[in-house]
């Protein structure tokens, strides 16, 4: 069965690599190891990896996480050249005025925070699925998301296009705190299938190579990844 994957790299970061020793992943392997464990008939013709820049200024490690991420999608880029499309929107930082927390409201007790937001990221995604969708590009579409943001773009395919599958990976790592964020119940109703997480032992076991040649410099592993 031909598939499309849709990963979106923030949620992903977010939700299963955060915190972990795991985030030099290999994760068209993972994808094709999951997606295997659904279905053997499935073979991965792509994957669409949707992220965007750091900002070095509101990093932990300044400029060390750029160079960090610019290694990394070297890596898949240098490892997949055929497979995978890296498409990037961009972070907006800015002075916001928010109210301060306390119960009852206050909407006049404000104080100013610096916002964070990604731009395009989820249009980009959206219209890609779409795209793919009306082109038949595709017999199944693999979205590896837990944003509610894209149960409308799963909606209009499934209303549109009732011929194509539509499989799900919720990128969260099992584990048993109470506190961690469900899946999306609203994105598992409109998937033909659906991983609810994602195994330690999976991230541990699809990694990159700690050296990747390329056709100029190599790309190593960052030292505190």
């Amino acid at each position: 069965m031909k598939t499309l994957a849709y990963i979106d790299g923030f949620n992903l970061y977010y939700g299963a690599l955060k915190g972990t020793a795991y985030k030099w992943l290999d994760i068209i392997q993972l994808i094709q190891r999951i997606a295997y464990i659904q279905n053997p008939n499935i073979h991965l013709t792509g994957v669409r990896y949707f992220t965007s820049p750091v900002k070095a200024k509101i990093a932990s490690h300044g400029e060390l996480a750029v160079q960090a991420q610019n290694a990394y999608l070297k890596a898949l880029k240098s490892t997949y050249p055929d497979t995978i499309q890296i498409i990037e929107g961009f972070f907006s930082l800015s002075e916001a005025g928010m109210p301060r927390y306390q119960n009852p409201l206050i909407k006049s007790d404000r104080i100013s925070v610096w916002r964070l937001e990604e731009k395009k990221t989820d249009v980009q995604l959206a219209l890609a699925m779409y795209r793919d969708a009306y082109l038949s590009n595709a017999e199944q579409l693999l979205l590896v998301s837990n944003d509610t943001d894209q149960v409308p773009t799963l909606e209009a395919i499934k209303a549109d296009f009732p011929h194509l599958r539509i499989g799900l990976i919720i990128p969260r790592l099992k584990t048993n705190d109470a506190k961690q964020r469900p899946s999306n119940a609203e994105l598992e109703t409109l998937a033909d299938w659906t991983r609810q997480y994602i195994h330690e032992n999976e991230l541990a076991e699809c990694q990159l190579p700690t050296l990747i040649k390329t056709k100029k410099k190599p790309v190593f592993k960052p030292n505190y990844w």
